[in-house]
Order: structure tokens, then sequence, then C-alpha cells
């Protein structure tokens, strides 16, 4: 496994002489073989995050165990996957019967069972570096969407990292800047009036009159530019987004991606006439764009009580999305360039509560991969025949952070510098799932 170095006093030439020395022992041989792993293969272009805040149980959605006892089993069935023997949850029946475009992991597990912590290392591939609290809001490291947006940056007029409709605990940039936080669209797309905040101009205002304002304001600038720019500068992260935003409401690309109006009606109604449905809509919208990275915050899984209420509606409206999403891009020809990927913090308990909820539980979750040249039909890894721990293939949220990477032409394993000249590697273990690279 990779170690990262922390460095105080040297230059960062010394550090990256550190760095090297490391590589040519140990980790050298490692670096190559993911290298090798992933050169020949089609590299992602973009990637859909759906994030299930709260922590969504593995039982009730793509690990069902119908033959454990019922204070393990719950109360919902099964559907039959497109492979035999393999089932999910009766409410995801739509995602069932494309199996053969999509696969679950059911064997990542991690060792920090409040939502703070996990999200964090899910969010990251990092661990928190001290004890995190529940319903802390933290970031010692960057997330997956900074990273890509600092990697892969996007097209003019548009940033590299969208999320909606709030960011998440773990989601911002860290020690690269608020230059790669991300464009948060907090609106309802699905209201009438949907309309996203910074990419119209204001009213009276032409765009000759905006054009030459942005070049005063462009050329005042430039009277005190420093030497090094210190990632976290308040006053260079206020330009950066000022310059975002004036390029944004000249976009016309941005314009053309915010507008669902010019979607067919029959295309939203398959999406879902909901938040949900049509921010799912959006992100296709924006990565169709060229935008890199778009994370949907979905909210409300930390189903403590009565869960089986709660997901009997939930359920059937989220997988009608998802399948709709991923069926959507198929047929455009983008799914084989764009990742999707729905997972959260952790699973839940194996035993149904008194509440007839399930609780935290890191032993065990099941991420949803598809697209981005993912090969479908495929459950990676196991969890044993009550759901208590994953047991087979076992992994961690640093081989998940590792395949998003990889799959997006993104060297896990590549040493970034703070503003302090510190260097950190991306992931501390840069082993992808060979399983989902191709």
């Amino acid at each position: 496994m990779s170690q990262i170095t922390r460095c105080v006093g040297p230059t960062r030439r010394d550090c990256l002489q550190i760095g090297l020395s490391t590589l040519l022992g140990g980790g050298l041989a490692t670096a190559l073989r993911a290298r090798s792993d992933t050169s020949s293969r089609t590299q992602a272009k973009a990637c859909i995050l759906i994030w299930m805040d709260g922590g969504p149980t593995h039982y009730e959605t793509f690990d069902p165990k119908p033959t454990a006892p019922s204070e393990y089993r719950g109360e919902f069935k099964t559907a039959p996957t497109t492979t035999p023997g393999v089932y999910f949850s009766e409410h995801m029946k739509r995602l069932a019967s494309m199996f053969s475009k999509l696969s679950i992991v059911r064997s990542i597990r991690h060792d920090q069972g409040n939502h703070g912590a996990g999200n964090h290392y899910m969010m990251t591939g990092a661990p928190p570096r001290i004890p995190v609290g529940c319903g802390a809001f933290v970031s010692f490291h960057p997330s997956l969407g900074s990273v890509v947006a600092h990697e892969l940056g996007a097209p003019a007029g548009l940033p590299p990292y969208f999320t909606m409709p709030s960011m998440t605990r773990s989601g911002g940039p860290n020690f690269l800047g608020d230059k790669f936080a991300p464009f948060v669209v907090d609106g309802d797309p699905n209201n009438p009036g949907f309309r996203v905040r910074d990419v119209a101009l204001p009213r009276g205002l032409t765009s000759g009159r905006f054009s030459e304002r942005t070049n005063i304001r462009r050329e005042l600038d430039a009277f005190k530019r420093i030497t090094e720019k210190e990632a976290g500068d308040p006053a260079i992260a206020l330009d950066e987004h000022y310059l975002q935003a004036a390029d944004l409401m000249v976009s016309k690309p941005a314009q053309a991606a915010f507008d669902l109006a010019r979607e067919p009606i029959a295309v939203r109604e398959t999406y879902g006439r909901d938040s949900f449905g049509q921010r799912a809509l959006l992100a296709r919208r924006l990565v169709e764009a060229g935008v890199p990275f778009v994370t949907i915050y979905d909210g409300g899984w930390d189903h403590h009580t009565k869960l089986f209420d709660a997901l009997g509606k939930r359920l059937p409206k989220w997988d009608q999305t998802v399948a709709a999403l991923i069926s959507d891009l198929d047929q455009r020809g983008m799914l084989e360039s764009t990742m999707v990927i729905a997972l959260g913090e952790f699973g839940r308990t194996p035993q149904i509560n008194k509440d007839a909820g399930r609780d935290h539980w890191a032993n065990a979750m099941s991420v949803l991969f598809a697209g981005g040249s993912t090969p479908g039909g495929q459950i990676i890894g196991a969890t044993d025949n009550k759901g208590f721990a994953a047991v087979e293939r076992v992994l961690s949220p640093e081989n998940f952070a590792s395949t998003v990477y990889s799959k997006l032409g993104i060297n896990p394993d590549k040493v970034l510098f703070s503003a302090n000249g510190r260097p950190a590697h991306i992931v501390s273990d840069p082993l992808p799932i060979r399983e989902l690279m191709g």
C-alpha cells in the first residue's frame, strides 16, 4: 500500500525525491500494474454519482437475504435479475431487469460507523484523521468530484464539478482550493419556474455592457497579482467564483444544459416527475454538455424507524429514475463513456430493531456501478448468509475511489501538493476493483 508522505520544511523538489524513492521501492510494481490494467481500456469521460445520504440498507436494495430468519430478512420479497440465482429487492424490478448493464459490489466495508466519518471515507477515499461526530461536516482530503475537477477540467463556460441540491458533508476541495469546489444547483428542477441562480444576466443589463464590466474587473485584478497563489486565500477564491459566475451568465452551453423545457415530456415522465427524477435528467444534460463530475445528493436514507413503510413508497420511484438514467445514457450512446454510481456512507444493521428500522452498519454495504465500460451482470464480493459482514472479495473505500479515478483516466497514486508544498497521494491504496475495469 502506498504511503502518504508529509513534509514540513523541505522544498517540493525534496518531497518529489522522497516520493520517487518510495515509488522505486515497494510501490513501483503496484503503480505499473495499476497503469497496465487500465491503459488498454476505454476511458470514461464523466461520472454521475448518486449519493444516498444516511446510509441505504443493503438488504432492501441489492443484497437481500431471503433464507435468513425474519428478524434479519425483513418484510420485502425479492426480484429475479437477468442472471439466474441473482436477486435484488422486490422494489428494484427495473434495475433487476437490466442487470446486464450494471454491476453490484456487495463487499465494501470500513470501520467508520457514523455519518460524518463514513461520508468522508466514501466521498474521498481517505479515512478521517481524527474522530468525527455523526453530524460533522469535515474535509481532511479532497473529494472525488474536486479531484476530478482539478485533473480533468471542463469546457469553457461550465464548471467541472456540479452538485445538487446541496454539497455532501465531505464533498469539498480541501487543500486544492475553492476553485475546485462544486457549483451547487439548489433549486428544484421539477418546479415549472425552475431557474438556476447565477446563470442569467440581471434584468436590464445587456450582454455587451456585461462584457465591458467583466473586462474592467479582470484588468483591475491584474494590478495586484501575487507570485504564489495560496489555495485557501479568500480573496482569490472570491475572484475565481466571480469569474466562474460571469462565464456561466454568457455561456450558451450552460443555458442550454439547464433548460429542461427542451426535453420531450415523455422523457421527463420516464425519469419521474419529482425532484430526484428531474435532477437525474439534469445530470445527464450536464454530462452531455461536457461536465466530468455531477453529484446528485439524495438524502433521507437513515431509516432507524419504520424502514419498510418508508422504502415501500420510495424505492419504486428511485428504481424508476436510476433505470431511466442508465437506459437514456445507453440509448444516446453515452453510457460507454459515463459512469453511474449509487451509494451511501455505509449499510444497515443485520437485525431489525424494535422500531422496525435498521441502524448504522459499516461492515457491509452495496454499491451500484454502471457505464464507463463497466462490465455488466456482475455481483462482486459477498456478505454472509445474514448480511453481517463482507466475507468474499473484501474491498475498501480506497479501492472504490481508485476505481472511479482509474476509469476516468486519473492515476490514483498521483501525488498532489497543497499550497504549502505538502504532498499527498490522491488515494493511499491505488488498486482499483479489477472486475469493474473491463
